[in-house]
């Protein structure tokens, strides 16, 4: 489940796990895929699957490029998985980065189909006031701003807080220290509170405008 933007925002405690156990439950199931075994495909795209598609829609801000994302990622995991090795990373964590990887991949293809002047997808601001004021808004203002966040801070945000990774299992699926994982976490935190404090005011203001010209809310 998902956690609470509050509780993102503010922050929460980290999990741990793993262990020889899972490790080597890891490579049966890497040797079941790598073998073609119909049993441990389905298992491994069951267990990643919702993860992978998770990291994707919110690299990308787009479902449908999401789960392109994720059928190139197994696409890949069938063709490599004799390469995973359950020493250096849980299994789930090695099918996630490839999946970043594959998402940041078309990132990078959009910045330079942009920058060789392609004209870049326009989104109409005319919003009325009277629209801004419903909660149906409010939400849609919230995943804007984890959208408007930096890549490596909507990643770090969606491990650790949307899928409710450690810490370190985070710093192990961005190929980065610990120390960064939660320095993107806070300044993830401290962006998202000044978007929304900004969109609160605005609201406000427009709420008075309403009221004052005598239209109802």
């Amino acid at each position: 489940m998902s956690r609470p933007l509050l509780k993102v925002i503010e922050g929460s405690p980290r999990r741990t796990g793993g262990g020889e156990e899972a490790r080597a439950a890891d490579a049966e199931l890497a040797l079941g895929v790598a073998r073609g075994e119909a049993d441990a495909i389905r298992a491994l795209t069951q267990r990643c699957l919702p993860r992978v598609h998770a990291v994707a829609a919110r690299l990308l801000s787009d479902r449908s490029e999401a789960e392109d994302v994720a059928q190139e990622t197994f696409l890949k995991v069938w063709r490599k998985i004799g390469l995973y090795d359950p020493e250096r990373a849980r299994l789930e964590t090695w099918v996630t980065r490839i999946a970043m990887n594959a998402s940041y991949d078309r990132l990078r293809k959009k910045r330079d189909s942009q920058f060789n002047g392609d004209a870049p997808e326009l989104i109409d601001d005319a919003v009325s006031a009277d629209a801004r004021l419903t909660g149906e808004d409010a939400l849609t203002r919230v995943r804007a701003a984890v959208a408007a966040l930096p890549e490596r801070q909507k990643l770090a945000l969606e491990l650790c807080h949307f899928q409710e990774r450690t810490n370190i299992e985070a710093a192990q699926m961005m190929d980065v220290s610990v120390e960064a994982v939660e320095s993107l976490l806070a300044r993830a935190r401290r962006s998202l509170k000044k978007t929304l404090a900004r969109d609160r005011e605005e609201l406000i203001r427009d709420a008075a405008g309403l009221q004052g010209s005598g239209r109802e809310l």
